[in-house]
């Protein structure tokens, strides 16, 4: 993992298509902005888990109901 300091208005680059921006600091966070192309996803962690677990119960509940009309 790379650590880094930033101030406000500094970026970070990943690659040559991602730019993190540093927009605001305060009350306890930071407020980041993340320039990506259309095609890549950019979803805040606790969403995406939150995702996972949803299609998970669906993928079990697909099973169930397959086992059932077997």
């Amino acid at each position: 993992m790379l650590v880094v300091s930033r101030k406000i208005g500094e970026r970070i680059l990943i690659g040559d298509k991602i730019a993190v921006t540093v927009v605001k600091i305060g009350n306890g966070g930071v407020r980041i902005g993340v320039e990506a192309p259309p095609e890549l996803a950019i979803v805040r962690e606790e969403l995406a888990e939150q995702l996972r677990q949803e299609e998970l119960l669906a993928l079990e509940a697909a099973q169930a109901q397959t086992d059932v009309d077997s």
